[in-house]
């Protein structure tokens, strides 16, 4: 190429170019690739939330329509008629629950180390009023309060299960490596779960007893409680067990029964537990149909409180319960995520033993209606009708929720998620004004 001043300027390296245009597009596309890869991270960080939250509402959503079915025809005998009593009732527990589990996730981490010790007093106290006046039974157990001039009655016991987990969690984090010398154990971690459990034990319930143990357990498991501890706990609590059923007639008719060493009555106390497995059998593997269930004719007592899983099994069949169990799993996994993933011992403590409280009580729950366990009256969480078990556990998934927030990265990534939503309402909001 010849310039004005007749000199030839000197063409374009081509061969170096292209090197740098290949170097320029590359580092691009890094770029791009950590972008994404930041958002994927983001995205994994928060995945304990929605696994959590997710599980809870699927779960919750069951439930409703469960006991919807489960209690029409025993509401239509005991409320004149109307089909839909019960279930409106546990539509009102569920609607309490809600907010106070949306508020209960909320609330920073910070706060819940404060409330952890009020939040003990505050139950214990309210478990002490079963020695009152106040107090109400059935079937034996004497663990319910009426509040005057409310008509309700509430359960006291589920309340103290979540105040006991948040305590353990300030206690054991706080001792950690102290752990190994037996008066740390003991002062004052094992003497405020004793004091906990001989008042609930005293109402004699021994069903929600053995919830309170698996929490006590998963809270000690990791806290970081040497493992020789647990052995001599099971020793010490199997011994416990046997007296206090020894002690109670009914009790040893159910274990008996649950043996195959008792009375073989079909109409005797092994009836609720044939009719729950009839429930299931009938099923088979889709289900007689939402609302078909013959065992709620009132042959199945307490269908849609403790039995609630033979029903679900009988009218979704084999398909429907293992949607439940695989929705369990899926809470259970985003539980322990939490308790791998954060990085507070309290968190790690407090999420692992509300874990083993939910957990064990289905385990418990189902374990029961399949004959694998005597009859023990302790609901399936989150789908049972019940209100102080639904609004107690609405409420543990929120703080559970609260500590997942609160995760390494999780914080930004859900703040990221809102801030993606944000902006896709408003093009949507600006193309529908243009």
């Amino acid at each position: 190429m010849t310039t004005l001043e007749g000199s030839r300027r000197p063409a374009p390296a081509r061969g170096l170019a292209r090197p740098a245009a290949r170097a320029a597009r590359t580092a691009a596309g890094a770029a791009r690739d950590t972008a994404g890869a930041r958002g994927a991270t983001r995205e994994v960080a928060a995945l304990s939330y929605y696994l959590v939250g997710g599980a809870t509402l699927l779960l919750l959503a069951i439930g409703v329509v469960m006991v919807l079915s489960a209690s029409t025809i025993e509401s239509i005998r005991a409320n004149d008629g109307n089909p839909y009593a019960d279930f409106l009732g546990q539509v009102k527990f569920v609607v309490v629950g809600l907010p106070l589990g949306l508020a209960a996730s909320r609330v920073p981490l910070e706060w819940y180390r404060r409330l952890a010790w009020p939040a003990l007093l505050g139950a214990v106290v309210m478990q002490l009023l079963i020695f009152t006046p106040l107090k109400r039974g059935q079937g034996g157990n004497v663990n319910w309060i009426y509040i005057p001039g409310v008509g309700q009655t509430v359960q006291p016991s589920e309340f103290l299960k979540l105040a006991l987990a948040l305590w353990l969690g300030l206690v054991l984090a706080r001792k950690g490596r102290l752990l190994a010398d037996w008066r740390h154990v003991l002062v004052p971690g094992a003497l405020g779960c004793l004091l906990a459990v001989g008042l609930v034990l005293a109402g004699h319930d021994m069903g929600t007893v053995l919830v309170m143990v698996a929490l006590i357990a998963g809270a000690f498991f990791v806290g970081g409680l040497p493992l020789r501890w647990f052995g001599v706990a099971a020793v010490a609590g199997a011994g416990a067990a046997a007296f206090f059923v020894a002690i109670s007639p009914s009790r040893v008719t159910r274990i008996m029964s649950f043996l195959g060493a008792g009375d073989a009555d079909p109409t005797g106390v092994g009836f609720q537990t044939r009719h729950g497995l009839w429930g299931l059998g009938t099923g088979g593997v889709s289900g007689v149909g939402l609302g078909a269930s013959r065992e709620k004719w009132s042959y199945l007592p307490e269908a849609q409180n403790d039995f609630i899983f033979a029903v679900l099994g009988e009218e979704l069949g084999l398909l429907g319960t293992l949607v439940v169990l695989g929705l369990f799993a899926v809470l259970a996994m985003g539980m322990f995520r939490i308790v791998r993933r954060h990085k507070d011992p309290f968190a790690q403590i407090a999420t692992a033993a509300i874990a083993c409280w939910i957990l064990a009580q289905a385990l418990i729950n189902i374990g029961v209606v399949i004959g694998l366990l005597p009859v023990i009256g302790v609901p399936l969480p989150l789908v049972s009708a019940g209100g102080s078990a639904m609004i107690s556990t609405l409420m543990a998934v929120g703080v559970v929720l609260a500590f997942a927030r609160s995760e390494p990265g999780a914080a930004r990534a859900l703040a990221s998620r809102r801030g993606v939503v944000r902006r896709s309402l408003a093009v949507v909001g600006g193309r529908r004004r243009g």
